[in-house]
């Protein structure tokens, strides 16, 4: 009982938090009030662990995780290395720039519009559980089976997107290029390709979590002794749990960084649609 009341009291202090910083009006209440809930929720975890006396193989404190990432900094630093460096950013790279090869093959054939959209869908329903030990057994267990599993992944919805995106014109916009003389490519790079960018980069958004999973979940089906999916998978064993939540928040700060970065490419590159200028 006294964890439970302990564990409510911190939660009641974060929300008198945040409707404070609601109400105040604050400028920094954008970045603070999301702050706060994530302390609250630290403190809520790190007190109803210690209170409630819940075993360390079960769920490990915060602080316990904590002082576990600092003393494995360098076992850390070699996991995001493989798995993320090699693994998915590589994989990432290779299977976008594939799908946006492929997406101008297929706006300029009917014929591939209606044979390759439907096997990417087929293609992106395959479970990664499957397709993960068959890239092992071709390609070895290095990082380069995890890149081509992560490029396969990220290839159908970039590819999907880009499509449509590159078909978003109106008829009264292609009607004006062709009445300026222009060809295919020059309506390409000057109007299609432009207004396509918003639809890129939701597939590329999409992507950045789906080569994160993709290149970790590869791991737990054949890697050397190193990798983010090789560590959960033996600390689990071990039943070192606080090292299995270093690895996810590893995981987690990558995952995040990942995304913003390309919300921030984004942001630079299409500065003039509405949903950047609002």
């Amino acid at each position: 009982m006294a964890a439970i009341a302990a564990v409510m009291l911190v939660w009641g202090v974060g929300w008198a938090m945040n409707i404070g910083l609601a109400r105040g009006g604050h400028p920094s209440a954008g970045w603070a009030a999301p702050l706060v809930f994530g302390l609250t929720l630290l403190v809520m975890w790190e007190v109803g662990v210690r209170l409630g006396d819940v075993s360390p193989i079960i769920l490990p404190a915060p602080s316990a995780i904590a002082a576990r990432f600092a003393g494995s900094l360098p076992i850390l630093w070699a996991d995001f290395q493989q798995t993320i460096l090699k693994g998915a950013l590589t994989g990432y790279v290779i299977g976008a720039v594939a799908a946006f090869a492929v997406a101008i093959l297929v706006d300029r054939s009917a014929f591939l519009t209606r044979g390759v959209l439907p096997v990417g869908a087929f293609m992106a329903a395959l479970p990664i559980v499957g397709t993960a030990p068959i890239f092992v057994k071709w390609l070895g267990s290095d990082w380069p089976s995890k890149a081509a599993v992560v490029a396969v992944m990220v290839f159908f919805p970039i590819l999907v997107n880009t499509v449509a995106g590159l078909r978003d014109t109106t008829a009264m916009q292609r009607d004006l290029m062709r009445t300026y003389g222009a060809g295919y490519w020059p309506g390409l790079l000057k109007l299609r390709l432009p207004a396509a960018l918003p639809f890129m980069f939701n597939g590329l958004k999409i992507a950045t979590t789906l080569a994160l999973i993709g290149a970790i979940v590869a791991e737990f089906f054949g890697s050397p002794t190193v990798g983010m999916g090789f560590r959960i998978s033996t600390s689990v064993g071990q039943l070192a749990l606080d090292l299995v939540w270093a690895e996810i928040v590893v995981a987690a700060l990558a995952g995040s960084g990942f995304y913003g970065l390309v919300a921030l490419i984004e942001r630079r590159l299409t500065f003039w649609h509405p949903s950047i200028r609002q």
